[in-house]
């Protein structure tokens, strides 16, 4: 392609996504400053490339699948976030309260509200973490806070209210005994170890061993839900784009949502350095030929996950692209800071 047929492309494509109306020669016109019949030979050159094609119910012309490819990687810019959304974001991220996967959860929230598409959390599963140890805080009399933490540097804590304040020294006892046994094991398989393995031991020196024992299986059974829920964000924006008024269409795709095998195919094709934004359009992504899903890794001490946006073919590329380069920016500088 020369110059103009790329600034045509790029004219087309911007204008599809912004309108959703097929493009015709005669809209064109005076932007390029040339007669219809220029715009028009100009058009046949891009169809007969591939990157743009006939709309069915009128003669204008839509990008194509290869199309949006081109303009994404030659053409689009990353669009520069709005004071306004950087104050949404910004609140977020200043936020000293928030854990991690709290801000993270939030922000993708926000990114979802601002584009209008899906946006998904991705965590990394719990088995690639093994305890390291597991520590009791009390914080009044009758409260506790249990604290898991990984070899990967992950520390979550759970709060409990005990029933008999005499509790204490019997679960500082059992966290003894926890850490001198399973230290090391994959966190997924604590709560196995804990029944068949610490349970038989504490029955026999632990008065109260039941209710000590479930404070202890409670938290690791949260710590693994945590690590490997998905989190969503906007679960049915998608669906207020033109392209889904097929029910059948939204019930395809919505069942994909609800599909544990089909969400991880979201993230298993993202083997790419974190911090790096892919994008896949239609036939690129193994989960759904009709979607566009833009992504990236995240780590930030152990804490890894995948943050992906869904929305249709005819996505706001830059826009989507600035606001995950602008969440990355931020949770690099969180790490550096701490």
């Amino acid at each position: 392609m020369d110059e103009r047929q790329k600034k045509l492309l790029k004219a087309i494509v911007e204008s599809y996504i912004k309108t959703v109306k097929p493009i015709g020669s005669k809209s064109l016109c005076k932007k390029f400053n040339c007669s219809s019949a220029t715009i028009r030979n100009e058009m046949g050159v891009l169809e007969n490339l591939g990157f743009i094609e006939k709309n069915h119910i009128s003669s204008g012309r839509i990008p194509s699948e290869a199309g949006y490819k081109y303009y994404v990687e030659n053409l689009m810019k990353p669009k520069e976030l709005t004071g306004e959304d950087v104050l949404k974001l910004q609140t977020i991220f200043r936020n000293n309260e928030l854990e991690l996967s709290d801000t993270i959860n939030k922000t993708v929230e926000i990114i979802s509200e601002l584009t209008n598409y899906t946006s998904i959390i991705l965590g990394k599963s719990s088995n690639e973490n093994t305890l390291k140890q597991v520590s009791i805080i009390p914080i009044t009399e009758d409260r506790i806070v249990a604290l898991v933490c990984t070899d990967k540097g992950i520390v979550e804590n759970k709060q409990f209210l005990l029933e008999d304040v005499s509790e204490i020294d019997e679960i500082v006892k059992t966290c003894e005994i926890i850490n001198k046994m399973l230290v090391g094991t994959p966190i997924n398989e604590v709560s196995k170890r804990l029944e068949f393995e610490i349970k038989p031991i504490i029955s026999r020196q632990i008065k109260q061993y039941e209710a000590v024992y479930n404070i202890f299986a409670d938290a690791f059974n949260d710590f693994v839900n945590k690590r490997e829920n998905v989190y969503f964000g906007g679960k049915t924006k998608i669906f207020d784009e033109p392209e889904y008024n097929d029910v059948a269409e939204i019930k395809k795709l919505a069942s994909k949502f609800e599909d544990k095998n089909f969400i991880k195919r979201i993230e298993e094709d993202t083997d790419d350095a974190t911090g790096e934004i892919k994008i896949y359009i239609g036939e690129e992504n193994d989960f759904d030929p009709n979607v566009t899903i833009i992504k990236s890794k995240y780590n930030r001490n152990g804490e890894e996950g995948t943050i992906a946006i869904v929305g249709p073919k005819r996505m706001e590329y830059d826009r989507v692209v600035g606001l995950l380069s602008y969440l990355q920016k931020e949770l690099n500088e969180k790490e550096d800071g701490e």
